[in-house]
């Protein structure tokens, strides 16, 4: 499995804006390899970087792109689903049984659900408020997204493994308008899962997260 270190930082010195412009973020390891196996057109450059500081785990996507498309019908789910988009999934284990979708638009706005094997997903849940913050920014050239997600929660839902690492699918959803008018999305991702046609819901699709200086305590 492709694997990312995830770099350990003081606690409570790590703000997050939605720019993704905090010195602290120069400590992170950038990941840039993001690619789309079944599209024969560019993508166009996306970092995505991680920090944990024991408390809670801050990601954050830079992505470079002039022509976003946002569907501002309301603020339902719906909505995120058709429009570009970054993606974090995070699995409890190798059988998808349960994971967990966090679809963030340029606006932040989020589309959250559990999943089960063969595309079984929960929209009515959410995850909990309390353990997530999100924020973005947008500028005529790009958007990055921020997002804080506690620890706790993580050891809640059996995310974390007991040697301190992660499974997460990293993915990106851009929308280009077609001839007909109508808005496509291409699908982008970090581990290719060796599929005939777009998927992310696949065992395949997952790298790992390694914690650096973290192991699970034997009460979590």
């Amino acid at each position: 499995m492709k694997t990312y270190k995830v770099k350990v930082i003081d606690v409570n010195h790590m703000e997050i804006n939605g720019k993704a412009n905090h010195p602290l973020w120069e400590k992170a390891m950038v990941l840039n390899d993001f690619s789309s196996p079944w599209h024969f057109e560019d993508v166009e450059d996306i970092e995505f970087r991680a920090l944990h500081d024991g408390t809670n785990l801050f990601v954050s996507y830079k992505v470079n792109d002039s022509s976003l498309h946002i569907d501002s019908t309301d603020d339902t789910k719906k909505s995120v689903d058709n429009s570009d988009r970054v993606e974090l999934f995070l699995r409890s284990d190798k059988h998808l049984d349960p994971y967990y979708c966090l679809e963030i638009d340029p606006l932040a706005r989020l589309q959250d659900f559990i999943a089960r094997p063969n595309r079984v997903f929960d929209y009515l849940w959410d995850w909990p408020k309390q353990d997530i913050s999100i924020k973005s920014d947008m500028t005529s050239s790009s958007f990055s997204v921020e997002l804080s997600i506690s620890m706790e929660a993580l050891k809640r839902f059996k995310l974390i493994q007991n040697d301190g690492h992660i499974e997460a699918g990293i993915f990106r959803a851009k929308y280009n308008q077609k001839q007909n008018g109508q808005f496509e999305p291409t699908w982008i991702t970090w581990v290719d899962p060796q599929t005939e046609t777009p998927d992310f819901h696949t065992a395949s699709a997952f790298g790992k997260l390694k914690l650096e200086n973290f192991k699970l305590s034997k009460k979590a």
